[in-house]
């Protein structure tokens, strides 16, 4: 059993190589023969290419299409040769059954063309602090792209992930609505990586926060424009009281930009479609 593990990269060497670490040959346990890693680049002018081949020959690097987090995963599948596509990011640290887990669940359920598996923070602590961030995943439903595997013959048949989007918000989660759609998608507990707990600054925050918004309606694009603007706004409102009420000013201030130039966001697309129509 071949498996393929894809990792996006762009300008994280440093965790980058903390990750390979992890899967280097003899640190998993699993054959080393069974599996292959893929490190699709998306960094400034391949910054990871000299890293892999100097330290960690046994990766194969590719340039990525420097178009987004999206078509980086698509790249790195396109070159695969396994059945199935072991997914995770660059600065995860998978645990050193991640892989052996992945493929006793493979032999488990053999009805599943797609699994997810536990992704818990480095830091339960930090995650109370103001503006910490970590996709952490307990139980499952949630489909984070830095620990899942698909099937890559279902894989293909749905075309990747949307390389609409651009950033790294929805893709997986739009990809997850198209998987249940054909197969049951198992959680698997002990198949777990490690995520840093990371602080987004405010200002960096601020920069993206339309790309952001303008990700999250491309994913709600199928619903109707009074839920969207329902649910966007109630969401975001109730995030804002609860970071108040924790001492979270900076959260509570980005809810509140958040708010605002979501209305202003949906009042200019609700204008663009009546004149369109």
């Amino acid at each position: 059993m071949l498996l393929s593990v894809i990792i996006p990269t762009c300008n994280r060497n440093e965790q980058l190589a903390k990750c390979l670490q992890c899967l280097s040959p003899g640190t998993q346990q699993f054959g080393e023969n069974n599996f292959e890693v893929i490190v699709s680049d998306d960094g400034k002018n391949n910054e990871a290419k000299s890293l892999i081949l100097e330290q960690f020959p046994w990766a194969q690097w590719v340039s990525g299409p420097k178009k987004g987090p999206a078509a980086n995963r698509n790249c790195g599948a396109k070159i695969a040769r396994g059945k199935w596509l072991v997914f995770t990011d660059d600065d995860c640290l998978p645990d050193n059954n991640w892989l052996q887990a992945y493929a006793e669940a493979i032999i488990q359920h053999p009805e599943c063309k797609a699994f997810e598996g536990a992704i818990l923070p480095d830091d339960w602590k930090l995650l109370k602090k103001d503006m910490a961030e970590c996709p952490v995943n307990t139980s499952g439903g949630c489909f984070w792209s830095a620990n899942i595997m698909i099937k890559k013959v279902l894989f293909a048949l749905l075309n990747g992930f949307d390389e609409q989007f651009k950033i790294a918000a929805q893709e997986d989660q739009e990809i997850f609505i198209r998987i249940k759609e054909k197969t049951k998608v198992v959680f698997c507990v002990g198949v777990v990586v490690i995520h840093p707990v990371r602080f987004g600054g405010l200002r960096e925050k601020l920069k993206v926060l339309d790309a952001s918004i303008n990700s999250w309606l491309l994913y709600k694009s199928e619903s109707s424009t009074r839920k969207i603007f329902k649910e966007g706004s109630l969401s975001q409102i109730r995030a804002s009281f609860n970071n108040l009420k924790q001492g979270k000013l900076k959260s509570f201030y980005l809810n509140l930009a958040t708010l605002f130039r979501f209305f202003i966001i949906i009042c200019r697309k609700s204008i663009n479609a009546k004149v369109t129509i």
